[in-house]
């Protein structure tokens, strides 16, 4: 993350975030949207990177660790394969989405938008469908907040963390 001086910071959490994949729930509002003859949306993958990232910190603007630097190391991070997008496009504008890494059969979700109604939330469960089909073991979200809790997220102890940690980085997992 990056702090307010500018310095680009490795932190952690304890308990951590995860959701665990076998145990994704989506809402059932959710659900029926996303069924509806109506739905609105185009998923992509990684199709504008560095936009969703840009969104992610335009949608937290004055309190944000997303800065123009931490932006450019993770394009790096895109450009070499590890960093992926998830985005929720309608009428052809990017409209909500996520952004993570990938290592092995983790996925490490940084930060997620809507511009428009579910739009973020829709991204997820595509980012949650595409986990499970390519054999990921972890999806870490750092922290456990209200929002991902209706998901299933949970808390896990640092010891725990580390064990799912290993065993989903010793996986060969391809996100694209």
């Amino acid at each position: 993350m990056a702090d307010p001086d500018g310095q680009i910071r490795w932190y952690t959490a304890d308990p951590r975030g995860i959701i665990p994949l076998d145990r994704f729930h989506i809402p059932r509002s959710l659900a029926q949207f996303m069924r509806s003859r109506s739905f609105p949306y185009e998923l992509r993958i990684d199709a504008d990177f560095a936009a969703t990232m840009r969104a992610c910190m335009q949608c937290r603007a004055g309190h944000t660790w997303i800065t123009p630097r931490l932006i450019s190391a993770y394009v790096r991070l895109h450009e070499l394969g590890f960093a992926h997008s998830v985005e929720t496009w309608q009428d052809g504008q990017l409209v909500g989405g996520l952004y993570g890494v990938s290592i092995g059969g983790a996925f490490f979700g940084e930060s997620m938008f809507h511009l428009r109604r579910d739009a973020s939330k829709v991204a997820l469960v595509h980012l949650v469908q595409r986990l499970r089909e390519r054999g990921y073991l972890l999806l870490d979200t750092q922290a456990s907040t209200q929002h991902l809790r209706r998901f299933g997220c949970i808390e896990v102890p640092a010891r725990a963390y580390m064990r799912l940690l290993r065993e989903a980085l010793a996986r060969q997992c391809r996100f694209v």
